[in-house]
Parts: structure tokens; C-alpha cells; sequence
């Protein structure tokens, strides 16, 4: 067997990312309770915050019907009480009044739309798109109506309506929120527009005093997509040094280094994982037994590697891991038990090739009738160089 062949044909670990996409049903649905929170107490203190005090958009002078108030109260008493069944009827009735001014129907589609956030986003997003097209209400709520249509709008992956919609309102609201900003990173992301995302999600980041993990996650993500590994190293390192019980963040960080040749870097995170007893799955495992397989006298802890995985179950008894372990065995000059492993790969592969090795380190320790009947039984399996089988049949 080719030692340098085995150097330069181990698989590279895989990176395994965890990410968070905030754009759900509850995120928005918790945007509409802190307004309607917020609402509340204003109601109690009677003073009304400007949320957008640079915003473009002038506060619209449009007014209710004094003959719909009390309908229109109705309606707001119902959203307040969290009337799911009563809402949306109350909604109709006002939207479908004669009387109805824009302001009207505008508050009317809002209270709907925030009441349907959790059972039909669909059904949300129309509703809230009508209340911007009315453009009646006050800037607060105009504003907060695109910014829960942006979030469903990316939850039901239309992507380009939930961008268009947050450009609009950083356009009209001449603001860079944070939450605005990781949004539109994630769904960049989304998308497979990489750089974009991690432009958006860098500024988030920067712009949020206690920024996301979701948005930090996905801007690693955004880094390694788009070829910057540098940045997506950096990431990293910031991610699993803010979070060192996070296994998940360590392994990820592994992963990059690995991506970037460094691997004894990734070996160290393993081992402090496998030290700690945190090694539980056949990946995590594979990962590392690769990295010393691919090392340059490391078979040792190959073995040692292989052997623990295979002892915890986390390692399948299969023709590979075998095969593996008969590989290590045979470049640390233990050639019994490389006869033995081999001898466990060989009748579980689905070709002949763990025979035609198993022949090979027989042939070497000079058990040749052993040696013959592996190189035939790797021949009645089929192999891709069968003149090694028969050149062994020949002796």
C-alpha cells in the first residue's frame, strides 16, 4: 500500500453550522405585542413617542369617520383583548363601511394583519401591505407595518418583497436599524448573495449593542460562501471564545480550520471535546481519525481514535472504518492486527479491494496460501487493478 496516497486522499472534516434564521412567526408576532404594549401605555401617560423622528414621511393628516367610532373602538378593545375570533369581523366591518375614511380601513387592515400573524402570515402580510398602500396611519404604525411585513414576507421566502420592503423603510425612515439590517443580511443569505449578507450583517453587528448570535453565525456563514476565510476564521474564533461550552461553535470553528490547513489547530479542539467526553457522533469521530490519518505519524492516534469510537458505538462496525483501522495498523508496523481489521472490512465492502489489501500484508509476512485465497476472493468481488490479485496467485 501507498502510504503517500492515503496522505492526500483523506476527506477534509466538514464545517457543521447552526443557523438561526429570525424570520418567524414569532418574531413578528412579538413586534406587534411590543406595540400594542407600548400603545397601551401611552394611552396611561398620554405622551406618544416619535419612533422615526428623521423620517421622510410626513405624519398623514387623515382622520376617522366620527359615525364609525365606536365601531373602530370595538375593533381596538377586541385587538387589546387578544379576540382572535372577533377581530377579523370586526375588521371586515370596518373596512367594507361606506364611512370608512383611509384612516379607517388603514388601522383596520393593521389590527388584522398583527392578529394573524401566528395562524396565517400569508393572510398577514396582504392585510399589513394594504394598510401601507392606504398610507393613513401615523408614522409609528406605518413604519412598524413594514417592518412586520418584512419579517413575513421573508418567513414565506419572498425574499425580494422583504428586501424591497426594508429598503423602503430605511429609505423613508432615514435610519439603519440593527434588527433591520440583520434582517436583510439573513435574508441576503438566503438568497446566496453572500457578500451583500455579510455587508448587512457586519453593520448590524456593529450597530446593535447586543448583537444577535444568529446574526453572528450567519455573517461566519456569509464569510466562508463567499471565499474569505480570514474573516470567517475571525468569526469564528470570537464565536467559540464567547461561547467555550458551546460544542457546536467549537466544532464549527474546527471545521475553518481545517478549511484553512491548520489542522492541528482543529486537532486541539477535538481532543479537548474527546477529553471531556463530548465526542458522541460517527462525524465528530471520522473528522478526527482523518486529520491523523492524514498526518504524518499519527497512526497511533488513529487507532486510539478509531478503536474509542468503535467502543462507544458512535463508529459503525462497517467496511470503511475497518478498512481504516487496517490501514493505521499496517503503517504502525502492526501487521497482526492489521490482518485482523482487514479480515472484518473485507466480507462487509461491497468490492474486493479490502481483500486485495488484506492479500497484500499476508503476501508481506510471508503466510502465502492465506495470502492466495484473499487475492482470489478480492478477484471474485472485482478490483480495480486485478493484475496485484493475480500477480499474488502466481507465486
Amino acid at each position: 500500500m501507498n502510504r503517500s496516497i492515503l496522505r492526500t486522499s483523506y476527506a477534509k472534516a466538514l464545517v457543521v453550522l447552526v443557523l438561526a434564521f429570525a424570520t418567524t412567526a414569532a418574531h413578528a408576532q412579538r413586534s406587534a405585542e411590543e406595540r400594542k404594549n407600548n400603545r397601551q401605555g401611552r394611552q396611561a401617560t398620554g405622551q406618544v413617542e416619535v419612533k422615526y423622528p428623521n423620517a421622510t414621511r410626513q405624519e398623514p393628516a387623515a382622520k376617522g369617520s366620527s359615525r364609525l367610532a365606536s365601531r373602530v373602538q370595538r375593533l381596538i378593545e377586541a385587538y387589546n383583548k387578544d379576540d382572535v375570533d372577533a377581530v377579523p369581523k370586526l375588521a371586515e366591518d370596518v373596512i367594507s363601511n361606506e364611512n370608512a375614511t383611509d384612516y379607517d380601513k388603514a388601522l383596520a387592515y393593521r389590527l388584522l394583519g398583527a392578529t394573524k400573524i401566528a395562524t396565517d402570515p400569508v393572510g398577514a402580510a396582504e392585510a399589513l401591505s394594504h394598510a401601507i398602500t392606504l398610507d393613513a396611519l401615523p408614522n409609528n404604525d406605518h413604519f412598524e407595518s413594514m417592518w412586520i411585513a418584512a419579517q413575513l414576507q421573508a418567513q414565506e421566502d419572498r425574499f425580494e418583497e422583504s428586501i424591497a420592503t426594508i429598503d423602503r423603510l430605511q429609505a423613508e425612515t432615514s435610519a439603519q436599524a440593527p434588527e433591520q439590517l440583520g434582517l436583510k443580511g439573513q435574508v441576503f443569505y438566503q438568497m446566496e448573495r453572500y457578500e451583500e449578507a455579510a455587508q448587512a450583517l457586519k453593520a448590524a453587528i456593529e450597530a446593535a449593542e447586543t448583537p444577535r448570535p444568529e446574526w453572528v453565525q450567519t455573517l461566519m456563514a456569509a464569510y466562508l460562501e463567499s471565499g474569505n476565510n480570514a474573516e470567517a476564521m475571525r468569526v469564528a474564533e470570537q464565536i467559540a471564545a464567547a461561547a467555550p461550552e458551546d460544542k457546536r461553535s467549537q466544532l464549527n470553528l474546527a471545521g475553518i480550520y481545517i478549511q484553512n490547513d491548520q489542522e492541528q489547530k482543529a486537532v486541539e479542539i477535538y481532543e479537548r471535546l474527546r477529553a471531556a467526553g463530548e465526542l458522541t457522533e460517527a462525524a465528530e469521530y471520522r473528522n478526527l481519525m482523518l486529520i491523523y490519518l492524514g498526518g504524518e505519524n499519527q497512526e497511533d492516534k488513529a487507532i486510539e481514535v478509531i478503536n474509542e469510537g468503535l467502543a462507544k458505538g458512535a463508529l459503525q462496525e462497517d467496511h470503511e472504518t475497518y478498512s481504516l483501522l487496517g490501514q493505521a495498523y499496517y503503517f504502525s508496523d502492526r501487521q497482526e492486527q492489521a490482518i485482523e481489521a482487514y479480515r472484518k472490512a473485507a466480507p462487509l465492502a461491497p468490492d474486493g479491494e479490502a481483500f486485495l489489501n488484506l492479500a497484500k500484508v499476508l503476501w508481506a509476512e510471508g503466510r502465502i496460501p492465506e495470502a492466495k485465497q484473499a487475492a482470489q476472493q478480492a478477484l471474485d468481488k472485482g478490483i480495480k487493478a486485478p493484475k496485484d490479485a493475480q500477480t499474488i496467485l502466481k507465486l
